[in-house]
């Protein structure tokens, strides 16, 4: 299911997409997955295309809150937990750091270079 996810979130052109491997960490979900929409309409775009995927390969509805709003969506799928965000509210939240050891956080996301440089 993972795979499909991912393969989702890309179709859909989700930018900045992170999984963190949740097992024997969270009895939530096995994986978690980040993702960023350009604003509030790709992000409840994304995940309204990520819910009737699911559906239709599994037979069963993911869990949506937020669509609404579409500054943060989740998406619950049982073994994987999706976030899609506006890239403001995800860098406010940061739920990378939370979740990810800090040498895979630094591999995951690219660095920018100090202003001036």
């Amino acid at each position: 299911m993972l795979d499909r996810i991912l393969s989702s979130l890309e179709d859909d052109k989700a930018e900045d997409i992170v999984q963190i491997d949740l097992r024997g960490r969270s009895a939530m979900a096995d994986h978690m997955v980040i993702a960023s929409g350009r604003n509030a309409r790709q992000v409840a775009t994304i995940a309204e295309k990520l819910a009737e995927r699911y559906k239709k390969a599994t037979g069963r509805t993911a869990r949506i809150e937020g669509k609404d709003a579409g500054d943060w969506v989740l998406i619950d799928t049982d073994d994987v937990v999706v976030h899609v965000f506006r890239p403001e509210v995800r860098d406010f939240y940061q739920l990378e750091k939370m979740w990810m050891p800090a040498d895979a956080l630094a591999r995951s996301r690219p660095t920018q270079p100090p202003a001036g440089h």
